[in-house]
């Protein structure tokens, strides 16, 4: 990176599920100012869980304001705009860049209807074409829209993603410029991601029309300018590039320096969220559990899995008790391996590596000797269980390997007791970078790497992250959770059968 790079700024938004956050990021990645605006979360009946686009845009826009009047850098100082966003939901606009749908969050079930569709036609091919299991994401979404709202389907000109909609807002676009970055195409449904291209197999066996897909591009790409208009609303230049920008689980990887073959990453957010970085293509055609993702970096991979709203569990624990997390983490710190016998289901909206969607949360083994520092601490020791499940199966997959490290990222990442936990659990060291919002690093190296001031961006994040904090896992602890990640196992098949069960006889 030249030192003139060093005086240049960029524009990174994160539009998360539960909220969304921008940052005004040097290209030395230091954050000169920040800011935060919480999202509105639609819930209704039959699963559904919707976002309001124009608020997502409204989210960015107010953002971009308040990052530039704090930080008083100038105009010509701020090389553009990089945006990322939650990946696995869509939407759809008509050829005005205008929504005809609200944005299908990822948390929202109603498309588990479509699944058996996609199952039947032959789900180990699917999974081969597209790299990821039949879940909650674009293909299976994109065919209840088509067969339940065939009316608002017909309408969309092109569907789209958080992301992309709101970058191609700000510059003002038509659907003909209608763009997807190649890091969301493994949820599509309808893309072969090796070859990264749409797939005229898949839309032809689900009658979906290939005109309605946007144009595949690298993350980087400048897809326009920012128009007049946002320019009067953000504070910035007009005509200052925008980028395709990526998903946002993609930009903490790449924020978190995961650029080479052999390392592990772990999101600790609203979605719990365990990676590897490997540089083939084999997708999980047998355990149907993880999804076979491009990283940024189109030459690596990023096979994943997460629990379909793991960190927002806890989230709902600390509402319901009132409490702050701070207070949770210190009453979980003291209790011990186990949580005195009690074991919890983080699934509150079904399963989704592997996909069992009849899947609900509970706690077995409470007795009147728990109290909340014991249901947090469970909380915990379950998605670290979880992500044992998913290391085991990514070993089955491309084999073991002696991981250094899991570097982890997201608001999970502050918590002590959460982070050993993990570390026992897995028997690998974790550690907590200097920047907990890599997304946002991200999103500034995409701005530099798509204008021609940064030439590598493999070397450059390499350069920016550093680990502050290390976890050990402790022998002892590792012995006693080997038995609880067993029965956590043995658990969630018993209830899962159980839900079946019920949903079979009646309706859930």
């Amino acid at each position: 990176m030249s030192s003139s790079a060093r005086t240049n700024y960029a524009i990174a938004a994160d539009v998360g599920t539960q909220g969304t956050k921008v940052a005004l990021v040097a290209f030395d990645g230091t954050h000169q100012a920040t800011a935060f605006i919480p999202s509105q979360l639609i819930r209704g009946g039959n699963g559904l869980v919707e976002q309001d686009p124009e608020e997502m845009l409204a989210s960015v826009v107010r953002g971009i304001r308040s990052v530039v009047e704090q930080s008083g850098v100038k105009q010509e100082q701020i090389a553009g705009i990089g945006i990322d966003g939650q990946m696995a939901g869509i939407l759809g606009i008509d050829e005005d860049w205008n929504t005809v749908m609200p944005f299908d969050s990822w948390l929202d079930r109603r498309c588990e209807a479509t699944m058996p569709l996609i199952k039947e036609w032959g789900e180990e091919e699917y999974i081969r074409i597209t790299g990821c299991p039949v879940t909650y994401a674009h293909g299976p979404k994109i065919i209840w829209w088509r067969r339940e709202q065939s009316e608002i389907y017909n309408r969309i000109a092109k569907f789209l993603v958080p992301s992309a909609y709101i970058a191609g807002k700000l510059a003002e676009l038509k659907a003909e410029d209608a763009f997807i970055d190649h890091t969301h195409l493994h949820f599509t449904g309808f893309a072969d991601v090796e070859k990264e291209a749409w797939s005229d197999l898949l839309l032809q066996a689900f009658d979906i029309d290939k005109a309605k897909m946007p144009r595949i591009v690298r993350p980087w790409e400048v897809i326009g300018g920012l128009s007049s208009r946002y320019a009067q609303l953000t504070g910035l230049a007009q005509g200052s590039p925008i980028v395709a920008g990526c998903g946002d689980t993609a930009a903490s990887i790449l924020g978190a320096g995961i650029v080479s073959s052999g390392q592990l990453f772990d999101v600790a957010g609203t979605a719990s969220v365990l990676s590897c970085c490997v540089d083939q293509y084999k997708p999980d055609v047998g355990g149907k559990t993880l999804i076979y993702a491009r990283s940024v970096l189109p030459e690596l991979w990023t096979p994943l899995a997460y629990i379909n709203g793991g960190g927002g569990c806890l989230s709902w624990l600390r509402k319901q008790t009132g409490s702050n997390y701070d207070e949770l983490n210190q009453l979980a710190s003291v209790k011990q391996p186990g949580s005195g016998g009690l074991m919890f289901i983080p699934h509150y909206g079904g399963r989704v590596c592997p996909n069992q969607s009849s899947m609900k949360g509970s706690w077995s083994g409470l007795d009147f000797a728990h109290d909340k520092g014991d249901l947090f601490r469970s909380m915990l020791e379950a998605i670290a269980y979880e992500y044992k499940y998913y290391l085991n199966t990514l070993e089955q997959l491309i084999g073991k390997a002696d991981y250094e490290e899991v570097r982890v990222t997201g608001g999970g990442a502050r918590s002590s007791v959460f982070n050993q936990i993990k570390a026992d659990v897995l028997g690998i060291p974790y550690r907590v970078l200097n920047t907990v919002d890599s997304s946002l690093l991200a999103g500034a190296l995409l701005v530099g790497k798509g204008t021609g001031m940064i030439a590598n961006i493999a070397d450059s994040v390499a350069g920016l992250t550093v680990a502050t904090q290390s976890y050990y896992p402790d022998p002892g602890k590792r012995r006693q959770y080997e038995r609880y990640a067993s029965h956590y196992l043995k658990t969630l098949n018993v209830m899962n059968d159980l839900y079946q069960q019920l949903e079979q006889e009646v309706g859930g």
